[in-house]
């Protein structure tokens, strides 16, 4: 068993879109459109085959969280790369693109090399090596 994908609603489809595609060598289905739901999406696939469902819908309201703080629930997803240096250079390039990094990089007390940073809606992501 696999874990298929995970869902984001989106007050900006287009702008996040573009964001996982930059930043995270996302490629993008065509964009789904139902128009009786007023339901819009896209899929994005990444390298190693985990995807991401985009979706907006005008009567969804924002999240109320706020971003910095801790929350029951889905709180994180997280990229892997080779290595610490590639960490290190992914979090120097998304800084320099003015994206907010709000933890790290660092080692964890578990032995992970990682940053938190936010993505265009607020969403925390993760991007992390094994520390050895």
């Amino acid at each position: 068993m696999k874990l298929e994908h995970i869902a984001l609603w989106a007050a900006d489809l287009e702008k996040l879109r573009e964001f996982y595609e930059q930043f995270f060598d996302a490629e993008s289905n065509a964009k789904y459109f139902n128009a009786r739901k007023q339901f819009t999406s896209y899929f994005l696939t990444f390298p190693g085959g985990a995807r991401l469902e985009l979706m907006h819908r005008p009567d969804i309201p924002p999240n109320q969280n706020q971003p910095r703080e801790q929350y029951l629930g889905l709180i994180h997803f997280a990229f892997e790369l080779e290595s610490k240096a590639g960490v290190a250079a992914k979090a120097e390039q998304l800084r320099a693109a003015g994206i907010p990094i709000i933890d790290g990089p660092r080692i964890t007390g578990d032995g992970y090399f990682e940053f938190t940073l936010l993505d265009p809606e607020l969403n925390r992501v993760e991007v992390m090596c094994k520390n050895s």
